[in-house]
């Protein structure tokens, strides 16, 4: 890697950093006091990104030449079983047409089809051209909630997907191809 790709990982973190401050409280012990107040989800989310960041990269060293993955399979075993295990415990439900519908969807496209499309363009596509318009994932996840939930899509917001966007073109640039 070239010295740059630390410039494009300081651009995406301070991408993160300007989505999760606080309106009027822009500054570190801000954002640290957030941390703080509840430890948990942080730390849970930087373990998954960790995670998805090691499993991505073995995937595409233990398993280039397998053939398809198990991970679909996996994941609708895992959701039979949690629908499952769902039945024991009474929980007042109401399901209408268009929550089954979105659960319908769920279940098949971020979560199955995503995954094993990921799967595929982590073993048999260029690892650094993937990983870099990977982080044009929270710039359509960001638009899709603002539209579906109806959040504003203020200068802070924009702002902060333009700087995740520009670090992940950072990242892509500072990273030599090997050969």
């Amino acid at each position: 890697a070239r010295p740059t790709l630390a410039l494009g990982m300081a651009l995406a973190l301070a991408g993160v950093y300007l989505t999760a401050a606080r309106e009027g409280g822009y500054g570190l012990q801000a954002f640290a006091g957030r941390v703080a107040g509840h430890p948990l989800p942080y730390l849970l989310g930087l373990s998954a990104a960790v995670a998805w960041a090691l499993y991505s990269t073995l995937t595409r060293r233990l398993a280039a030449g397998a053939g398809a993955g198990a991970a679909p399979l996996f994941l609708m075993a895992t959701g039979a079983m949690l629908l499952l295990l769902r039945l024991p415990f009474h929980e007042e439900s109401q399901w209408t047409a268009r929550a089954t519908l979105e659960v319908a969807y769920m279940a098949v496209f971020p979560t199955c089809a995503a995954y094993a499309l990921w799967e595929v363009s982590m073993r048999r596509g260029n690892i650094t051209l993937v990983a870099a318009l990977s982080y044009l994932t929270p710039l359509f996840s960001t638009a899709a909630t603002c539209l579906y939930l109806n959040v504003p899509f203020g200068w802070r917001l924009a702002a902060a997907c333009l700087l995740v966007v520009a670090g992940a073109a950072v990242c892509k640039a500072s990273v030599k191809e090997p050969g």
